[in-house]
């Protein structure tokens, strides 16, 4: 065969093979056509749809329109006085069903506008956006839109919140049914008046008030267009506390739903363009929190919080919660500041009176119930709470701390000698502490030389070189243990220096309530409660046991209630003395920027505290010339404060008297000699200059600081006084020495 026969024979071989292959190919394709053809197509699909329509009918037929769930059943929160009465409502339920009718008519097309423009001719679900949904929930990408008004509005009355298939399929079933069974009227009724706008507002109705400022009826179209678009996202929308870009968002969701209305013929395009976007107010306390209630309702929702009720334990509502105030001493001690404080001031009108803020609590030493609190002027005005707040030090009221702390650990003085009441220092202003590494020479009232004076008198005229040279002797890690173990709380930390011992670190009126209820109590260790008890339906709360073990000896606290009641009869704490046994101690803090007096009688405990704040909150200043000219002591205003109250509040417990077992009682004191102060400079017939204010103790270390302005009594007919010299004074008296460095930022504090 030649070449050519050869190559004619290959190209039939190949010409063969592929009309093989084209045959076998037609061939598959003619059995596939023959297993798939139209008709058997149409039919499966038919049977598939089929099966699915019968599957949701029954589904739809299975599926009741179920009872309203919990959260829209929710029940408001009831605060009572320890008699029972009612002193607030609050919760979630701050809901006030209002019907359609009297929701202006373009306010309810605001929120069909923004939401579901189809609402009044769909049959109740969008089933594309409904697939969407389905769709994105089974491939985890989280919460879609697409739902209609009366969808979301089955979502917040009868279902849950949770993104799951089985309650999207719920959704969709009971929605059809709801649409069939409700006017449209009553489901929009619904949807606005279930869901929630933030602020803690249910309903329409309270998103009117917490936006607004007015009833549901009184909105304007701007305004409900800016509460339907709230509705998206009502955290990330709220004008007070949204970002910029969350107001951008809210701003777009605003103008999109005005543009809704214009397409549907709801809105003329004129009268869109004149609308401006109505800036909501600023959040206020929920009604009925005005006065003192919203910071008695505070201080509960604290105490809760703090044994482990979260505040979405609270705010799910259904809790009975009874306070241990007594409405009668509550009532005692709001009329006692406003006699002693607030009708002596001009807020509006003097700018240095409006700086002025007071707090005070009082507690039952014996059960540590909290039986009345001044938190401000107003719960809706001045939110911060002054009774509990910690941004203010405490000043001299520390000071029996610092003594019962030198007796529950039989500390000695330098000399070694053991420190009672009777113990003999030296008292002169300035006086370097001894056995410190951080030096520190406080300046006692009016820059006093008091010679050797005991730790009696000392107390009663606040002498600042005593117990800054006490401190030394207890040591200020020891006090500070001392201090804790009584009920304060160590916050940030405090510095472990001399200058604790004028009360440097901070505390509330709560705080010190406490410390002085637990020497009050005999030693035992008092924790204010405000709560009496929290009731609910669902599950029962484990309250704390106010009174603890022993804090200190039985003997260290009374023989501190002692020398506390010296202070009352002769001592800075005069105007606090009445017909009844009291106790107390003065404190004025660094710059005046606080006045305290802490008492106690044998049935009541009570801390008053005046705070100077800018009116805006913004920081403190100085008390001094505000309330009278000068400084605002402690021994002034708080103290009358404090004794308008205690007259008003003891009713039959006025006779009590205290049973003490004092270790060794104070000696009685000689007749009282003048005493001496800083000679002027012999430069200048003038006083010296004011010194600058300190650096903040906890952040300054330098050990070569200048003296400053000091802690000092306030005055009193014995303020005056220093005992003449005596023999035996320890060396931990040594003399003066006056421009000695003192510890930085540890002093310039008043009692």
């Amino acid at each position: 065969m030649g070449r050519a026969e050869a190559r004619r024979a290959r190209e039939r071989e190949t010409r063969n093979a592929r009309k093989a292959g084209k045959a076998g190919k037609a061939g598959m394709v003619k059995g596939v056509r023959r297993l798939f053809t139209w008709k058997k197509v149409l039919g499966t699909f038919t049977g598939l749809c089929l099966l699915v329509i019968g599957a949701f009918y029954a589904v739809y037929v299975m599926t009741p329109v179920p009872e309203a769930n919990a959260e829209a059943k929710l029940q408001s929160n009831v605060y009572k006085y320890s008699d029972g009465s009612i002193l607030a409502r609050t919760g979630k339920l701050n809901r006030e069903i209002v019907p359609l009718s009297e929701i202006p008519r373009d306010v309810q097309l605001t929120f069909v506008a923004a939401e579901n423009k189809s609402f009044f001719k769909d049959s109740g679900v969008d089933l594309k956006g409904t697939a969407r949904g389905l769709l994105n929930t089974v491939m985890g990408k989280g919460k879609q839109g697409g739902s209609t008004i009366t969808q979301q509005y089955v979502k917040n009355y009868y279902l849950s919140q949770d993104q799951t298939l089985s309650r999207k399929l719920k959704e969709l079933v009971i929605s059809l049914k709801v649409d069939g069974e409700k006017s449209k009227d009553e489901i929009l009724a619904g949807y606005i008046n279930t869901s929630y706008y933030g602020r803690g507002a249910y309903g329409i109705q309270a998103a009117a008030q917490a936006y607004y400022g007015v009833d549901a009826a009184e909105l304007t179209l701007a305004q409900g267009a800016y509460l339907a678009a709230l509705l998206q996202a009502p955290n990330q929308y709220d004008w007070a506390i949204a970002s910029e870009k969350g107001k951008a968002m809210a701003t777009d969701r605003w103008h999109y739903t005005l543009k809704n209305m214009v397409e549907e013929g709801w809105l003329e395009e004129s009268a869109r363009a004149e609308l401006e976007f109505p800036v909501p107010d600023a959040p206020k306390a929920a009604p009925g929190m005005e006065g003192q209630t919203g910071y008695l309702v505070e201080a509960a929702n604290a105490e809760l919080a703090a044994q482990g009720i979260s505040e979405e334990d609270i705010e799910a509502g259904g809790w009975t919660i009874t306070l241990n105030i007594d409405k009668k001493r509550q009532q005692a001690l709001e009329q006692a500041v406003d006699q002693e404080l607030e009708a002596k001031l001009d807020r509006t009108g003097d700018k240095k009176h409006a700086t002025v803020q007071a707090g005070a609590t009082s507690v039952d030493p014996e059960t540590g119930e909290v039986v009345a609190l001044y938190g401000g002027t107003d719960a809706t005005e001045h939110w911060l709470s002054n009774a509990t707040r910690r941004d203010y030090q405490p000043a001299s009221t520390f000071k029996p701390v610092v003594l019962a702390s030198a007796l529950e650990n039989e500390a000695v003085t330098q000399d070694g000698d053991p420190i009672t009441l009777n113990t003999i220092y030296d008292g002169d202003s300035r006086r370097p502490v001894k056995g410190s590494d951080t030096p520190f020479a406080p300046e006692n009232i009016n820059d006093q030389h008091h010679g050797p004076i005991t730790v009696q008198e000392a107390t009663d005229n606040s002498v600042n070189s005593v117990y800054a040279q006490m401190i030394v002797d207890v040591t200020p890690a020891e006090t500070k243990k001392t201090a804790l173990a009584m009920g304060m709380t160590d916050g940030a930390g405090w510095p472990e220096r001399p200058a604790m011992s004028l009360g440097t670190m901070n505390a509330s009126t709560w705080d010190m309530a406490g410390v002085y209820a637990t020497l009050g109590n005999h030693g035992k260790k008092v924790a204010p409660t405000i709560v009496k008890s929290a009731e609910h339906q669902l599950r029962e709360p484990v309250l704390k046991d106010a009174v603890g073990g022993q804090a200190i000896s039985r003997e260290t606290a009374d023989t501190v209630t002692a020398a506390l009641r010296s202070v009352v009869e002769k001592g800075s704490g005069q105007a606090a003395a009445g017909g009844y046994q009291a106790a107390g101690k003065t404190g004025t803090s660094e710059n005046n920027k606080t006045a305290w007096y802490a008492g106690y009688t044998p049935k009541l405990v009570t801390v008053v505290g005046l705070f100077g704040e800018k009116p805006d909150g913004t920081g403190q200043v100085t008390l001094t010339d505000t309330i009278n000219e000068g400084r605002a002591n402690g021994g002034g205003i708080p103290a009358g404060i404090w004794k308008a109250y205690t007259s008003a509040a003891l009713g039959e417990d006025a006779g009590a008297a205290f049973d003490l077992e004092v270790k060794e009682p104070a000696a009685p004191q000689p007749p009282p000699s003048a005493p001496q102060s800083v000679a002027p400079s012999p430069s200048t017939d003038a006083p010296a200059p004011p010194p600058e204010p300190e650096p903040d103790p906890s952040t300054s270390a330098s050990t070569s600081p200048s003296p400053s302005t000091t802690e000092s009594a306030d005055p009193s007919p014995s303020q005056s006084s220093s005992s003449a010299p005596r023999p035996s004074q320890s060396s931990s008296s040594s003399p003066a020495q006056p421009g000695r460095p003192a510890e930085q930022g540890g002093y310039g504090f008043r009692p």
